[in-house]
């Protein structure tokens, strides 16, 4: 387990440094936060169904770290925590699609939550320009990609910020977590196979970033 967690860790950090996402620290820190959210929640007595659910509702963590956390640390079956994780992924999509805008404008009305949401915004759009132009493909596949900058959480922003309405937006963040969980199933079941092939990707995509950077 600690082996497998351990080469992730490694790659991730390669990944982050060579993009310029974060630095190397940050990568080990965000791989080893599902897990020790995990950790603590057990200790506390909850169970570890409830755990991966609850990992599955956090903003940047997602189905991304509780997905792992399920089947490497906990040893549950790969199918359970799928589905435990989707819907836990899911659970708090329909309330950022709801209260986002009404909670935005209240907040907005002093100068911290003016400066927070000019920021989160700003941030969000950049993400999401190479999504409105395809919508439905766009808004899935950016969800579908297990990357700390991708997910629900992130992808129920995008979708309210380019307007699309409620029920296609579900619809298309849906589809975007359940392929979203089966990569991270896959690529968790795979053990040290899995760690090197997401290394492999996301290397791939850090020399994509690379060399757009020096063709602007």
């Amino acid at each position: 387990m600690n082996k497998t967690l351990n080469v992730s860790i490694i790659l991730l950090s390669i990944f982050f440094f060579l993009a310029g996402g974060v630095c190397a620290e940050e990568a080990e820190h965000e791989m080893h936060r599902g897990e020790k959210i995990a950790r603590w929640m057990e200790d506390k007595g909850l169970n570890r169904t409830a755990s991966v659910a609850a990992i599955s509702t956090l903003p940047i963590v997602e189905l991304r770290g509780a997905i792992p956390v399920g089947i490497v640390a906990f040893e549950m079956p790969w199918w359970q925590v799928y589905l435990i994780a989707v819907a836990g992924n899911m659970l708090p999509i329909p309330f950022i699609l709801l209260l986002l805008g009404p909670a935005s404008k209240f907040l907005m009305r002093f100068s911290v939550g003016e400066k927070f949401f000019n920021w989160l915004f700003s941030r969000t759009r950049k993400k999401g320009a190479k999504i409105e132009k395809y919508e439905a493909l766009g808004l899935t596949l950016f969800v579908a990609i297990p990357l700390p900058v991708t997910g629900g959480w992130t992808g129920a922003m995008v979708a309210f910020l380019m307007g699309i309405s409620f029920g296609k937006s579900m619809l298309y963040i849906l589809m975007g977590v359940m392929i979203a969980g089966a990569i991270m199933t896959i690529l968790a079941l795979l053990g040290w196979i899995g760690a090197v092939i997401a290394g492999v990707v996301l290397l791939a995509l850090a020399a994509s970033t690379v060399l757009k950077s020096f063709k602007k």
